[in-house]
Order: C-alpha cells, then structure tokens, then sequence
C-alpha cells in the first residue's frame, strides 16, 4: 500500500488535501465527523435522512446513484473526493478514513496498553500506527472485519473503515494464521444473550407487538442513532440506551446475538471498549430486574 508521509495531527482545512494524496496513493478515503463516525455523504442522505446505518457494514436501504455511506463510500476518484457532494462533509469533518479491505490489507486494532502489550507477545511485527490510545498493526492481505475478537482487540479489512492516522513505521507484512484465527475465537462477552423473562401470551392471542420485524428493526436503528449521535457522555449514552433497548424488547425473548452486535458495533463506534459495553449491558439488565 502506498501511503505519503503525512504529519499525523491536522487542522479541518487539511482533510481534503490529504485525502487527496491518499487517494493519488490507492487508498480508498472518506470523511469522519466527530465521534469516527462517517458521514452521509450526499445531500439526500445528510444527517442520514435516508433512513442508512452509516455505522454498520452495510450501506443502508439508499436511493443514490453510488453507495454514500461508510466504507461503501470510500473512493480513490479524485472527482468524487473533491466533488460539491463531499466538500461540506470535509469541510466539518474531524478526520479521514480509509477502506482497509479496499486497500487490500487488514488493521488490527489494538484499542489500550495491554491490547498492544498481548499484541507484541503474540503476533509477527508489522507497520505500525499509534493511535490515540493504543496502536494499529496493519497487515498486507483482507480478511471479515470483527469486533472484539479479544478485551480492546477489533479486526479492520473488508467491509470497514478506520481512521486515518498517519503513515507509521516498520514494513507492512504479510497476514498471517495468527491474525485470522482471531475471528474464529470471538469470546462469548463480546456477543452477550439476553437473559430473557418469561411472561404471559397477550391476552387476545396476538402476536407479541416486540416480534414485529418492522417495530424491532425500527427499535434498534433508533438505538444506534442515538449512540451514533451522542455529542458526549458516551458512557452515559451507551448505559441508558441499553437501558431503553432492553426494557422494550428484552422481556419477551426477541433479541438475538446480532440485534446485540449491532448495538455494540454503534458503541465500539464512539470509543466504548468491549469490557464498557459488557459492564454496561450487564448493568441495564441488572436494573430491569432481568
């Protein structure tokens, strides 16, 4: 992957310009706002409009010419990149990002000390980028990208993005067993099954209301919007909105693994390590009496 030496640190007006070059290099580029979250990046789907997940590995149910959001947005066109369409969005935008997979290489995520302290005991050295609390182990090859696949340990390649933060040092090598083998060994508190209570069939026979595709989905995308959106407490955010979640849908069994996953993938987002969202959905379920 060819990448220009760029200081790491950069004013707004600057993300644009190094976007560019990035691009120039082969690596597909998007903005981030605050939070490392991307953006909508079209008029129609400003502020998600749209009705998108810009969060999720999955670009949304959106109407545009091209796929706006996340890593499906991630592009090397310069005329995409510095088009009318995008240039409110760097222009209020806290970073760049880029689309490992779309660069054909892997970023292990190494969110705090003793993340990066396992990582040095355990995998072969590679390029390497300090990040704001830990580091980032970028390896030539893609792979699924999977969250907490260890305690502040998140895979980055296909079907994702991650910030950019500058070139790194050492060589770029090949992924390798080790790397892989993580995916496959995702413990269980990273995908945490609600413990749920059994309560009596409604009372004209209906179906439970909570089972409803439409008012579940309706349910979690508006869970992982306001994680997404959250200007801060993000501890707090993440506490009260699985809080919510589970008061509403916990009760009758209709959660699943990935309707979790999801919400954890918002919070994961925003910074949430895996053992805060564990604590935090533990507690929710704790306060509900579950």
């Amino acid at each position: 992957m060819t990448q220009p030496t760029l200081i790491r640190r950069v004013h707004r007006a600057d993300h644009l310009d190094i976007a560019m070059r990035l691009a120039a290099g082969g690596l597909p580029v998007l903005p981030l706002r605050a939070g490392k979250g991307p953006f909508g990046n079209c008029p129609t789907c400003e502020k998600n409009a749209c009705g998108g997940r810009p969060n999720m590995k999955t670009p949304g149910p959106c109407a545009c010419p091209r796929p706006c959001h996340a890593w499906a947005a991630a592009t090397t066109d310069p005329t995409v990149v510095a088009s009318p369409a995008w240039m409110a969005a760097w222009r209020h935008a806290e970073a760049v990002a880029y689309h490992p997979g779309g660069a054909g290489v892997t970023v292990v995520d190494l969110d705090h000390q003793g993340a990066v302290d396992w990582a040095r005991r355990t995998l072969p050295p590679t390029r390497t980028v300090a990040t704001t609390r830990g580091e980032h182990w970028i390896y030539s090859g893609t792979m699924p990208s999977v969250n907490c696949v260890r305690d502040g340990v998140d895979l980055k390649s296909l079907m994702s993005y991650a910030r950019w933060l500058g070139p790194g040092t050492g060589t770029t090598t090949d992924l390798p067993p080790a790397v892989r083998a993580l995916a496959d060994k995702v413990p269980a508190t990273a995908r945490p099954a609600p413990r749920a209570v059994s309560v009596p069939a409604p009372a004209d026979g209906g179906e439970c209301r909570h089972r409803s595709p439409a008012y579940l989905e309706r349910g979690i995308s508006m869970a992982e919007q306001r994680i997404t959106d959250a200007a801060s407490a993000i501890h707090t955010t993440v506490y009260r909105t699985f809080l919510a979640v589970l008061s509403a849908h916990g009760r009758c069994g209709c959660l699943t693994e990935a309707h979790i996953a999801r919400l954890f993938t918002a919070a994961h987002a925003r910074g949430e390590s895996a053992r805060h969202c564990t604590e935090a959905w533990s507690n929710a379920q704790s306060a509900l009496g579950m």
